[in-house]
């Protein structure tokens, strides 16, 4: 047992090191970074550790705590797993928004393209859907990623008529209260049918913000993941499930004053 712990340790630690190269700096990568701390100390320091856990009145309680949170966590991966297949498109929807994520410099992601390839075949399946993609500027990308992602499916040979891409947003909410704008303009009612495209473990968020923006009929077309990532997005995504059921909106709580200050570390981690 005590060469698997030290197995998964060494193995999470040399994962923890390639998403500073790999990744955007994100609360995904955060979380990883700290569970690979707890596992090293405990693989290094397992007997007093052990010990203390097992031994004295303090480390139960602590012990306790962590089994019911643990479980508890492991329960909220299973319904984040599952509900990204619960809403599914039926394909009478005639207008696709494409949720943002992060770019590489002026690139969409190898995240986001699973995304763009997912509203792509969706697109072309159905020459009428107007496509609609969702993000804005962060500090660590070239462009707004919805005009990044407008760019790649143009590229791929979708009619530039056929995409619009919204520039302002900074978070799920906004993809779609911005989309919703558009949709106006263009004459589309909120209460036309749409379909939202996003990775399958955030199609619950989406759903719920769809909602929450004024979509009465808004189903889920979820896209893959990379194996690289089921682990930062998993982890994170059930974090935000839980803000999510706290504070409803990110604009509420301590999130806005976190990924602010993350943000300011982006230049430490990422040149």
């Amino acid at each position: 047992m005590l060469f698997l712990l030290r197995l998964l340790a060494l193995a999470l630690f040399i994962y923890s090191v390639s998403l500073v190269f790999t990744s955007n700096f994100n609360m995904g990568n955060l979380l990883v970074w700290l569970l690979t701390a707890a596992v090293d100390v405990y693989a290094i320091w397992q007997q007093p550790i052990h010990h203390w856990l097992h031994g004295t009145i303090p480390g139960k309680i602590v012990f306790v705590f962590l089994l019911v949170f643990g479980i508890l966590y492991a329960v909220l991966l299973g319904f984040v797993a599952f509900s990204g297949y619960a809403n599914p498109a039926t394909g009478q929807e005639k207008v696709v928004i494409v949720l943002g994520a992060g770019l590489r410099k002026d690139r969409p992601s190898l995240l986001l393209r699973y995304r763009l390839d997912k509203a792509y075949e969706y697109a072309v399946a159905h020459p009428d859907a107007l496509v609609i993609t969702t993000g804005g500027q962060g500090r660590d990308e070239w462009v707004p990623e919805g005009q990044a992602m407008r760019n790649y499916l143009i590229e791929k040979g979708l009619d530039s008529q056929r995409v619009l891409a919204e520039c302002k947003s900074t978070s799920t909410e906004e993809n779609f209260l911005f989309a919703k704008e558009i949709l106006v303009q263009q004459g589309i009612s909120a209460q036309e049918p749409v379909v939202y495209v996003t990775n399958a473990f955030h199609c619950y968020r989406g759903g719920v913000y769809a909602a929450m923006a004024g979509f009465t009929t808004a189903h889920a077309l979820p896209a893959g993941i990379p194996l690289r990532s089921v682990l930062t997005c998993y982890l994170r995504e059930a974090a935000a499930v839980i803000y999510y059921w706290l504070f409803k909106s990110s604009r509420t709580g301590f999130m806005q004053p976190l990924v602010g200050l993350l943000s300011l570390n982006k230049k430490f981690f990422y040149k």
